[in-house]
């Protein structure tokens, strides 16, 4: 499955990327450039679709001081910070924003249920083709205590309620509205869609990025 990612550095303009060369060639540059900003973003080639805090983390941390406290270097930190918070094992953290009602609502009001929180947008073909597997899993296991919360990246409503309502995605919905400024994405460490974090049922993730059959096995352990 094809993924949308951001690359670019935290609230900075984003672009996509092909990765073509290996992991260890981008490590290998890393470790050749400790002194140039654009190294940051080699980083984030490292990490990729499923980016790695710790090995991350010890790759920023090779780089020169004078990037480590620039201010995209500082950028970057928070970003790591923001990924590490929301790695497996961690209490997930809060989410409030609004459902295309103009309700707030918030993750903890699923707690007791196994959540699935799911990042996406209604402009990003590679979400909408995995809709129709969230649909066979939701029907699959909705009435066994397990719920999936919708986290939009749209910026306009309407395509917002229109992806929802045509890929008869019944389950709860917010955003901001924010694009890939989004709060909740931000909070996460979210910088590809689709992307997903399972929450168990004391608000702890369990799992971060489990698609398709993988997401079914996984819930046909935790709900038989």
């Amino acid at each position: 499955m094809k993924k949308i990612i951001l690359t670019a550095l935290l609230a900075l303009p984003f672009f996509l990327f092909a990765q073509t060369i290996s992991k260890e060639e981008l490590i290998a540059q890393v470790k050749a450039n400790p002194k140039d900003a654009e190294t940051l973003k080699i980083i984030q080639k490292v990490g990729g679709y499923y980016p790695d805090y710790k090995e991350m983390r010890d790759l920023f941390n090779t780089l020169d001081k004078s990037v480590r406290k620039s201010k995209d270097g500082q950028l970057f930190d928070y970003y790591l910070k923001r990924l590490e918070g929301a790695s497996v094992g961690k209490k997930a953290p809060a989410i409030t924003q609004l459902t295309p009602e103009g309700e707030p609502f918030s993750l903890t009001d699923l707690k007791g249920k196994y959540v699935l929180v799911d990042f996406w947008a209604s402009w990003c073909p590679p979400c909408r083709a995995e809709n129709p597997n969230l649909v066979a899993t939701y029907a699959e296991f909705k009435d066994k205590g397990f719920e999936i919360l919708g986290v939009s990246f749209d910026r306009k409503l309407e395509d917002w309620i229109k992806g929802i309502q045509d890929d008869k995605l019944t389950w709860k919905h917010v955003s901001d509205l924010q694009g890939w400024g989004n709060a909740a994405g931000t909070l996460y460490g979210v910088r590809a869609i689709p992307q997903n974090i399972l929450v168990d049922r004391e608000g702890v993730i369990i799992a971060r990025n489990l698609h398709g059959e993988d997401l079914k096995k996984k819930l046909r352990e935790l709900l038989p």
